[in-house]
């Protein structure tokens, strides 16, 4: 373990980054209006038969969240490419009729690029959420949506994981026309903004000296949980595995017993009834719980923004939940902005 004694939580990137997610996001929705239109103009027409996402590491967890917003809002089957089958493996999937979204920071990885030039070569019509806007993978898509987060110091993604999840979500508010969407993207900076002065103090305290942990969602909170797992192993050293709150009853569930951490997002939507039976079931287990809930109680949950659109919930749980991690981090003895053997910008092949 590394000992930084002298950093204060404020006072690093990770900290100032997560922070601005809110006014990044605000920013965003301006700057993108226009693009957003042209887009959905565009996919209308196009009115693919089918979506595939490709993204590795945080993006890949976004693209989660997209399959849940494709699937339930658009009606669309949407897969996730594995990058290798086309860089590796040089397969050509068939993929023509299809919309193919790759998701990056910055948009030059050699595996996304292999991928996307082949879907494009069989057909898809090609889309890219990207932040470096003048990215060889921005050149090469037929639409580009732009993060607009600006330039990320710290390894750990906070920001641009936000405002990837923002972007995705103001496409699919015009492209399925919902109004009840349309309030949700509305009101995402205001709600981030509160989210952030949530104080999460609690799993700091339960998570210090912890070993292993589960970080648990369902449906539209299954990528943010991955997200938070993936942070937690980044910045704080700390074996953190994600799942669906559906199946981690196939098997997982066999090692929680008594004083084994779990993190638990939930938002109030139809998968709500299964998570509440779940919680109950790692309660009794004695399980060191910390619930990010607004529709359950006990001293063992964490505070929420209250009466937020159900499908932000999830992104407001992980920005209370990046301000915890990076103190967390720093209790741990670590600095979250500089995880061990980890680099900003990984190119896999």
């Amino acid at each position: 373990m590394l000992s930084h004694p002298s950093l204060e939580p404020r006072h690093t990137f990770m900290f100032q980054e997560a922070a601005s997610a809110s006014a990044v996001i605000a920013q965003q929705l301006i700057l993108n209006k226009s693009r957003i239109h042209d887009a959905v103009a565009r996919l209308r027409a196009y009115a693919p038969t089918a979506i595939v996402t490709c993204a590795r590491g945080s993006s890949d967890h976004a693209a989660t969240y997209a399959k849940y917003l494709f699937e339930t809002h658009l009606g669309l089957v949407t897969a996730s490419a594995a990058p290798s089958v086309t860089s590796v493996y040089l397969a050509q999937p068939k993929l023509a009729g299809m919309l193919y979204i790759a998701i990056s920071q910055s948009g030059k990885s050699p595996d996304l690029l292999a991928n996307v030039s082949q879907a494009k070569s069989a057909g898809a019509l090609t889309l890219a959420f990207v932040n470096v806007e003048d990215s060889p993978l921005a050149q090469l898509v037929d639409i580009v949506i732009p993060l607009h987060a600006g330039v990320e110091k710290s390894v750990a993604a906070t920001k641009s994981f936000l405002a990837t999840l923002g972007a995705i979500l103001h496409l699919v508010s015009q492209w399925c026309d919902s109004s009840e969407l349309k309030t949700a993207v509305n009101d995402l900076p205001s709600a981030l903004a509160q989210a952030w002065e949530q104080d999460w103090s609690l799993a700091v305290g339960k998570l210090t000296s912890a070993t292993n942990l589960f970080v648990i969602g369902r449906g539209v909170g299954f990528g943010p949980a991955q997200e938070a797992a993936l942070k937690l192993k980044e910045t704080c050293g700390l074996h953190a595995e994600a799942f669906s709150a559906a199946e981690v009853k196939h098997g997982p569930m066999a090692i929680v017993n008594e004083h084994f951490p779990v993190l638990v997002f939930t938002q109030q939507d139809p998968s709500f009834s299964g998570m509440d039976s779940l919680i109950q079931d790692f309660r009794a287990r004695k399980a060191s719980m910390m619930i990010a809930s607004e529709n359950i109680s006990g001293d063992d949950c964490l505070p929420v923004v209250a009466q937020a659109p159900a499908i932000i919930a999830p992104l407001l749980a992980v920005q209370s939940f990046y301000r915890m991690a990076n103190a967390l981090s720093i209790a741990r003895g670590y600095n979250p902005d500089e995880p061990p053997h980890l680099r900003k910008v990984t190119e896999t092949i």
